[in-house]
């Protein structure tokens, strides 16, 4: 079985129009298992509950933001090890330091490919 058949995601984004393009993209590498979430606070405690493999968050929500979510999910010990992408409309270099501060995988800047995205995914997860 590929690990596109076992590989379980959880997309975290408040914008409809953005998290429905990530998960077409998704579903175009023929991932399934997709969950979703409309902020960080929700998608932390629904990881919580339920780990994922992967989450690919948004940087810009309302709340608590993609790397306030990354922080909770790395010092939480059910989910630290969840492989974190961070989305982000502007790659700006203190963000991106910052995640990386967290243990933030791998971040795509906004807009990007459905390639692009299996790119990105692949560096943290391997062959799809």
């Amino acid at each position: 079985m590929s690990i596109k058949n076992q590989l379980h995601v959880m997309v975290v984004d408040d914008m409809a129009t953005s998290r429905g393009l990530i998960i077409q993209a998704l579903e175009w590498m023929g991932i399934r298992n997709i969950d979703f979430a409309t902020d960080g606070n929700t998608a932390f405690q629904r990881l919580v509950a339920k780990p994922v493999h992967l989450v690919v968050s948004d940087f810009n929500m309302p709340g608590a933001d993609g790397l306030a979510l990354l922080e909770g999910l790395r010092r939480n010990r059910t989910t630290q090890r969840i492989g974190f992408i961070l989305v982000t409309g502007v790659a700006d270099p203190v963000v991106v330091r910052r995640g990386q501060e967290l243990g933030m995988n791998n971040f795509i800047k906004k807009p990007f490919s459905p390639e692009g995205l299996k790119a990105c995914i692949e560096r943290v997860v391997g062959k799809l």
